[in-house]
């Protein structure tokens, strides 16, 4: 981003070396600090002002740095990498423009709740009163996403460092740490002291809250809903869960884009909220009491006449405890208190009406057609046990979400925030969080062309990721909302401005392009193949689902 050439040392840093004097430089304490802390991976993309930065990293071998050719592909991965992790990672990021290009990620990262720190080079503190070309407003960039931590003087590089770090991991978000580039350089005043992370802090409980929700189910019975999102879509939550169901005749959903859920293994079949709202008006209404369990009041995505904005039956909305709290307790003790035992008992929500109806029950024959149903459905029974499924765009993504509930074990991770291009770098995050995981990314063509560089950081740095786009060369879900709008037939320009032909993308070729192997395939059979090819070879692999 912006000018690459190298910053010229600061007078104060030059002085320093002149004197002779030892220490670290406020670039090598800022990652000695963070580190500290529990900070091991840094997403990159650097210019001139992080350049002390850049050569700090060498001096911290217990920091892996990775390179991301957008911004917006190390923002996405660090939201990867924090969901599984559950620890921040750094970005390091090129002045306001460069935290500019990663805020939609960063935007995604705010709603999933994930601990994340950039760091972003500011001009030397003496330069930055004349407004060079690259000068901005970061401060208010970063305020959009979450917290503004400034680094005023070498004095404060330590201690800002650690709030910073700190400020993330405790609030579950994003922090922005803005260090100068003449800062960087000089030799910090403080050195870093015997860092340690700091323990999570504890998360507590209302229990009247419980208590009170405890009652509303009792009276609601199967007019109950439970709404799951947060740490509540654990293994121990979902059952918990279950067990309320069982008991009381309650309907479970999770959140509609969950930044984490546990799935497949025996795990009771919690479908989501389905994202359109009059579906999800259906799915509610008959309900007396909507409970929240880490999940905020569900709200239409979009405001459309004649629909209601808030989506659960007005006076419905019981809180039980909200993401920043521990969710998964919360669960337990209501089920207890309700009397629910036996959480096999739960069969899950009615689907009749519902999208995902319709799914095949059995395995797609071989030379079946690859659309969404098909693939959603045997995905789910070829998915490998404890793999990590990094889902955007709704061709392949909610078909797989429902079927995958009769899957082995395995991690979904969703588009928490709704702004596209989020799969492909949120997959390579948590490659690099576990890498011991398989990954799949299941990827629709539109979204994934916003942050395809991340093919690229995958061959890099040969993460076994395997990405199955769902090429139909087109955004079918804008295509959807003309219809919603009362355009069923666009004419020629709502047409092409939906339309990803006229040329169609060669996804293989792409990403052949960014040194990753690829394969096409047209039918299950095809798929079948090319998937097992792909999960047997090391390093990342793309198949170009052509549907």
């Amino acid at each position: 981003m912006g000018d690459r050439s190298h910053a010229r040392s600061s007078p104060q840093a030059v002085n320093d070396r002149r004197a002779g004097r030892e220490g670290l430089t406020g670039a090598e304490a800022l990652l000695e600090t963070a580190a500290g802390r529990g900070v091991s991976v840094c997403f990159a993309n650097p210019g001139t002002t992080e350049m002390p930065l850049v050569t700090a990293l060498d001096r911290k071998p217990g920091l892996r740095a990775v390179l991301g050719l957008h911004e917006n592909v190390c923002t996405g991965a660090a939201d990867g990498y924090a969901r599984i992790a559950r620890r921040a990672a750094l970005t390091l990021l090129h002045l306001g423009p460069g935290l500019a290009n990663g805020l939609a990620n960063l935007h995604n990262a705010r709603r999933a709740h994930s601990p994340i720190v950039n760091v972003v080079g500011d001009h030397a503190s003496w330069h930055l009163p004349f407004d060079a070309p690259l000068t901005s407003d970061i401060a208010a960039l970063a305020g959009t996403v979450g917290t503004h931590h400034e680094i005023r003087d070498r004095a404060a590089i330590v201690a800002t460092t650690r709030r910073a770090v700190d400020d993330a991991h405790e609030r579950g978000g994003v922090s922005t740490l803005v260090v100068p580039a003449d800062f960087q350089q000089q030799v910090a005043q403080e050195p870093p002291r015997d860092e340690r992370p700091r323990p999570a802090p504890a998360r507590g409980i209302d229990i009247d809250a419980i208590e009170q929700a405890a009652r509303r189910v009792r009276d609601a019975g199967s007019r109950a809903v439970l709404l799951i999102g947060g740490d509540g879509l654990s293994c121990t939550g979902q059952r918990a869960a279950a067990r309320i169901a069982a008991a009381t005749g309650a309907v479970l959903y999770s959140e509609t884009f969950p930044a984490r859920a546990e799935r497949g293994g025996g795990l009771p079949p919690i479908d989501r909220l389905p994202y359109f709202p009059e579906a999800a008006v259906r799915a509610l209404g008959h309900a007396t009491a909507v409970v929240l369990a880490g999940a905020r009041e569900p709200i239409a995505y979009f405001g459309y006449e004649g629909t209601p904005s808030r989506l659960a039956p007005q006076g419905s909305v019981q809180p039980l405890a909200n993401v920043g709290e521990d969710v998964e307790r919360a669960l337990v003790m209501l089920a207890e208190l309700v009397g629910g035992k036996d959480p096999q008992r739960y069969a899950g929500p009615p689907t009749a009406g519902l999208p995902t109806a319709g799914l095949p029950t059995a395995e797609p024959e071989p030379d079946a057609v690859l659309t969404g149903q098909t693939v959603g459905a045997a995905l789910a029974r070829w998915l490998p046990e404890n793999a990590i499924v990094s889902i955007e765009g709704g061709t392949c993504g909610y078909p797989f979400h429902t079927a995958s509930a009769n899957a082995v074990p395995h991690t979904v991770l969703t588009n928490t925030g709704g702004a596209i291009g989020q799969g492909l770098p949120t997959a390579l995050g948590a490659a690099i969080a576990a890498p011991e995981r398989p990954v799949i990314a299941l990827q629709s063509d539109g979204s994934g062309l916003y942050t395809a560089q991340a093919l690229w950081t995958m061959a890099r740095e040969s993460v076994d990721v395997v990405v199955l786009i769902a090429a139909n060369h087109a955004y079918n879900v804008l295509r959807t909302e003309l219809a919603r709008h009362g355009s069923a037939e666009p004419g020629p320009q709502a047409t092409r401005l939906t339309s990803l032909g006229e040329p169609a993308i060669d996804w293989a070729a792409l990403a052949r392009g960014f040194g990753v192997p690829a394969s096409t395939a047209a039918t299950v059979g095809e798929l079948r193949g090319a998937f097992t090819t792909a999960l047997q070879a090391r390093g990342p692999h793309l198949v170009q689902m052509m549907m």
